[in-house]
């Protein structure tokens, strides 16, 4: 799996869940450094994520450890979609934006426009996982070509036998992402060749547990979101294997880190602007997610980085405590 590039780049309906991280952290946005008898530095202040609700997970529980460090410093974690969330951090409203894909050209662009400045840190790995109904009995595995004629522009399959036809005479209901999210953008890129390209008669949403429930609640209902909303839902969803021209592959920890999960595992980002970073709270914030990665990712049940992706993280990391990263010219992801 390649990773873009690390480095500094200049100028590229939210559901909010604010954890208020300590009594004292709920009031004010500045951040009062002081320093505790043990010598560390105590925090305080305000810091703003939003953006992708696959990645919301593992943020809200990097807050939620954080807070037993810092105890005084409110985090407020959004889950607007990844476009939604670069949308608002491009425009200045936030201080992290967490994204499911990595940023575009035309978010660059406008980050740019405004001025933001931002570094990116990949932080988890996702399998992008096709669920169907716990009873579905009849398939197990679906490929690529098949997920193209459920989901492509103009589909017009309505049953799962038109699917295959040893399926069963079953109404499909159609569940996933809305047009904001970065997983609705990587999985139309990866199963139907263009990015943006699907049928619209399915009923979307930026929140996954909408997708869990509609597919729970159906017995002919299928859907897609990320691994983390699988894991938590196993007992009501089942997942479907891929079939991406070797063979029928199932989501899982080593198939998303080995890459034989494919096309769809991928990598996970966030990015917080260096206007944020130059607040204490925030650069420590982010220092504490990098450093704890993999224990962020067992608590809110992602798939950790591997090896060599945990050497490029170490390597964004040692350029954020050098600033060494804040010179570096705009680059495409």
């Amino acid at each position: 799996m390649n990773l873009p590039a690390l480095g500094w780049r200049a100028a590229p309906a939210s559901v909010a869940i604010v954890l208020c991280l300590g009594l004292a952290a709920c009031g004010g946005d500045d951040a009062d450094e002081s320093t505790s008898s043990s010598g560390d530095a105590v925090l305080s202040g305000s810091i703003n994520v939003d953006g992708s609700s696959t990645v919301f997970p593992l943020s809200e529980a990097a807050a939620e450890l954080f807070q037993e460090e810092q105890p005084d410093v409110q985090v407020t974690v959004g889950q607007s979609g990844t476009g939604g969330g670069f949308q608002k951090f491009c425009n200045g409203e936030t201080d992290i934006s967490d994204a499911s894909r990595a940023i575009k050209d035309e978010e660059i662009a406008a980050c740019e426009a405004n001025g933001i400045g931002y570094q990116e840190f990949p932080i988890a790995n996702d399998a992008l996982t096709v669920v169907v109904n716990a009873d579905n009995d009849w398939v197990t595995c679906l490929t690529v070509d098949q997920l193209k004629t459920i989901w492509g522009p103009g589909s017009t399959v309505t049953n799962w036998n038109q699917v295959d036809p040893s399926f069963p005479d079953e109404e499909l209901q159609l569940y996933g992402p809305g047009t904001d999210s970065g997983t609705f953008d990587y999985f139309t890129a990866e199963i139907n060749g263009d990015e943006g390209a699907s049928r619209t008669d399915y009923s979307p949403s930026e929140d996954d547990n909408v997708t869990v429930q509609g597919v729970a609640g159906s017995r002919g209902a299928l859907g897609y979101f990320g691994y983390t909303y699988f894991e938590e839902n196993a007992d009501e969803l089942k997942a479907v294997e891929i079939d991406g021209g070797e063979g029928c592959v199932a989501p899982s920890v080593e198939t998303a880190q080995d890459g034989s999960y494919t096309p769809l595992s991928r990598p996970l980002f966030i990015y917080p602007s260096a206007e944020a970073l130059s607040k204490p709270e925030v650069e420590a914030f982010v220092e504490f997610y990098v450093e704890n990665h993999a224990l962020i990712a067992e608590e809110a049940l992602f798939i950790p980085l591997n090896s060599e992706q945990e050497a490029t993280l170490e390597d964004a990391l040692e350029k954020l405590r050098s600033g060494a990263g804040a010179s570096a010219e705009p680059t495409s992801s």
